[in-house]
């Protein structure tokens, strides 16, 4: 209960520091919103004082000394409310991110989770079974893949599987004709769209995840309690994972969280390649277009995804070996 409640806390003071944080670097920043709107309607000639006004009041420009500000940017965390978008004025912010996330999540999260799972396993087998094919075919794969950048990666599926074969949609997270339901035909119509970005992810990031831990696993083999845990009769496939493995794991548990938690940016190359409607492409075109309610609530929810990713994997790290909770 000690190392929960020290994890916790912890947790919540990083957090505190990121918000803070996210509140002083837009403020840290030469001009303000407005001046980027401003910028924009000046390239057609001179903006009055009482447009720049109302364009400050339509955008929501923060008055009031620092402190104030400050206050009222707890306030407006704790209630989800991030203000207007730029971009696509005049949705809320809070909304937009909402209708982003479940398509990141579903897709990004669980290609992530698949990939991190079937590395491992195929780690632990290359490693057990090191010198022979079964260690050569997923060390070399795994190589060769991830080295293949995302982007690259993306306009292959695309060029072979999309318009070659004609296998799967090129774009999109649904068909024109298609209208977001719970219906069977919609989810199946989803799912086809989600193919190709699916695969770029998995293709480039299952590598480094076998690769990790095949190199882990085989240190891991050379300790004395495995040694002895093989003299003592054990069956192969229990010194392997409940000895082996279970140490072997931890490092790319660490990796696992970092990735967990980046799930929710989005794979922003392979969103925007894609034309997928995640929260990568979502932060696309914040960035291009300095939408700065927008990025300020990406960028938060991101490190706040980050922190209860790690978060969760010391909780993991405690369980899997006792000594860290010490």
């Amino acid at each position: 209960m000690w190392y929960l409640l020290r994890k916790l806390g912890l947790l919540l003071l990083t957090a505190w520091a990121a918000i803070t944080l996210n509140f002083l670097l837009p403020r840290l920043m030469p001009g303000t919103p407005a001046d980027a709107a401003i910028a924009k309607l000046a390239q057609n000639g001179p903006v009055d004082p009482a447009t720049r006004a109302a364009i400050e009041a339509q955008l929501g420009v923060p008055t009031g000394d620092a402190w104030s500000q400050y206050i009222q940017y707890l306030g407006n965390v704790f209630r989800l409310d991030f203000g207007v978008s730029y971009t696509f004025f005049p949705q809320n912010v809070s909304t937009l991110i909402m209708n982003a996330l479940p398509w990141t999540l579903v897709m990004v999260g669980l290609v992530t989770i698949i990939a991190f799972i079937v590395g491992t396993l195929l780690g632990v087998l290359a490693a057990w079974k090191r010198g022979t094919w079964l260690d050569t075919l997923p060390t070399l794969g795994g190589t060769f893949t991830s080295a293949f950048p995302y982007f690259w990666t993306a306009l292959l599926l695309v060029f072979f599987l999309g318009y070659q074969l004609k296998w799967f949609p090129t774009s999109g997270a649904y068909g024109r004709e298609s209208t977001p339901n719970l219906s069977l035909a919609f989810i199946n119509d989803a799912i086809g769209h989600a193919w190709l970005p699916a695969l770029t992810i998995l293709i480039t990031s299952l590598g480094g995840w076998i690769l990790g831990m095949r190199n882990n696993m085989i240190n891991t083999l050379g300790d004395d309690y495995v040694t002895f845990a093989e003299a003592n009769g054990l069956r192969s496939r229990t010194v392997a994972i409940k000895y082996a493995a279970r140490n072997a794991i931890l490092p790319n548990l660490t990796g696992f969280g970092l990735a967990l938690g980046g799930v929710v940016g989005g794979s922003l190359l392979v969103e925007q390649v894609f034309n997928y409607p995640g929260v990568g492409y979502l932060l696309f075109n914040a960035v291009t277009n300095q939408d700065f309610p927008l990025m300020q609530a990406l960028f938060l929810m991101i490190t706040i995804s980050v922190l209860l990713a790690n978060f969760l994997v010391d909780i993991l790290y405690g369980l899997l070996d006792p000594r860290t909770r010490r």
